[in-house]
């Protein structure tokens, strides 16, 4: 092959590991991003905290069903093919999308509406088990040896991407609307723009090149049972390493948002303004920070972010903490450069910890139990810290706790850049 043709078909695999993860991500940020308007919309009550909190639990029901849509698209993945479970998962996360924008409130039909919201974030949750790591599984396998780093975390970059794409929806309807019109249909406006970005990335995933990797035949058996049996070492590590990646992002780029504006009394345009700035910042340090991790090696990389994490939560939190914009800008582009050093070098560390037998089955479990357990419950742990302790800060403990696990974690991690990936 040319390298003119390299080149193309190297830019078709990074569209569609991108394509996908925007449109996962993209319905996951707005989500968080209009919680409080949701949980006041589908989960009434007396207490706006307890709506808040509810409301978080629904986002928090998506990701518990993500270890059930890692163990099904890794199956799909590991025995049928990379492309065909990439197409898959795209399509189970549009069609929801656009429901959302649809469904009729707590007002309309009472608890069925809320029983309704939570049903359609488990079929997206299925879909996010399966997309992330499957992406990156793909883009591991098509990229040169000694660039696996950058070519991976370019799946990052989609998902940062999207979240970037629906903080940017999400701002200019805040801006645009006035508050009544927010509240009666404006909220609406970004779950159906999320169907056009289904169709896009659907369009460019059906036109993949097959993966390098031929996929194991049907009849050995369950690649997730395998996993579990041979790798469960490999893959508690991961969840280890993994806890900050999620509580740090989930935390500092969508339950803050809520707490800007409910704590510090940030108004909520300006919020979302520092959102998108932030994103912005870290969308372009991804794929620097992996090629990075291509030279010095994926576990310096994430053990920087996680010290980072440990060491600079605090400060950075109440430097966040006065209603005064550049400050809380500072503070969120400070999380925005430590959660990019862990965005940056992840993918291709994952890739790198299984074989290939069963690599989107091992990365889709247990990457998902901990996505589960950690990234999903953190606005809803960080709620509940505020309510019970009543000190505004109370969250910044957990996130510096969870950050010294991972610590340990990443630095019992093999090195595994420049290195075949696991036949």
């Amino acid at each position: 092959m040319s390298d003119v043709a390299t080149a193309r078909t190297r830019r078709k695999v990074i569209a569609a590991g991108v394509s996908g993860n925007v449109l996962e991500w993209y319905d996951f940020g707005v989500y968080g991003f209009f919680a409080p308007i949701i949980g006041q919309l589908f989960f009434p009550s007396s207490d706006p905290t307890v709506s808040l909190i509810a409301s978080f639990g629904a986002f928090a029901a998506g990701f518990l069903m993500r270890p059930i849509g890692g163990f099904i698209f890794g199956h799909i993945g590991d025995r049928i093919g990379r492309r065909q479970a990439l197409v898959l998962s795209v399509m189970l996360m549009a069609i929801p999308t656009g429901i959302i924008g649809l469904l009729p409130t707590h007002a309309s039909i009472g608890i069925a509406a809320a029983i309704m919201l939570v049903g359609l974030r488990m079929l997206q949750g299925l879909s996010v088990g399966g997309e992330y790591t499957g992406s990156v599984t793909f883009l591991a396998e098509q990229a040169p040896i000694a660039r696996r780093g950058f070519f991976s975390s370019w799946t990052q970059v989609g998902a940062v991407g999207g979240i970037l794409l629906g903080s940017g929806v999400g701002a200019l309807v805040t801006n645009v609307l006035t508050e009544d019109q927010l509240m009666d249909w404006g909220w609406r406006i970004p779950f159906l723009v999320g169907i056009l970005v289904g169709v896009v990335g659907l369009l460019i995933r059906r036109h993949l090149p097959d993966s390098p990797v031929e996929p194991v035949e049907e009849g050995a058996g369950s690649p997730a049972i395998e996993a579990i049996r041979t790798e469960w070492r490999a893959m508690g590590k991961m969840i280890g390493y993994t806890i900050i990646n999620a509580v740090g992002f989930y935390i500092a780029f969508v339950y803050v948002l809520t707490w800007l504006v409910d704590q510090v009394k940030e108004p909520r345009s300006d919020a979302m303004d520092i959102n998108t700035i932030a994103l912005v910042v870290m969308l372009v340090l991804i794929p620097f920070v992996g090629a990075l991790s291509d030279k010095v090696g994926r576990k310096t990389v994430l053990a920087i972010g996680a010290a980072g994490f440990l060491l600079l939560s605090y400060p950075l939190i109440l430097l966040m903490h006065e209603p005064v914009f550049l400050r809380i800008l500072a503070g969120q582009i400070g999380f925005a450069v430590l959660v990019a050093f862990l965005l940056g070098a992840g993918p291709a560390n994952l890739s790198e910890m299984f074989p290939s037998r069963v690599r989107v089955s091992a990365m889709s479990v247990g990457y998902n139990v901990s996505m589960a357990i950690f990234g999903g419950t953190t606005p809803m742990i960080a709620a509940w810290l505020l309510n019970r302790t009543h000190n505004d800060l109370s969250f910044v403990w957990y996130m510096m706790a969870c950050a010294a696990v991972s610590l340990v974690f990443t630095l019992m991690l093999r090195e595994g850049a420049g290195k075949p990936l696991p036949a």
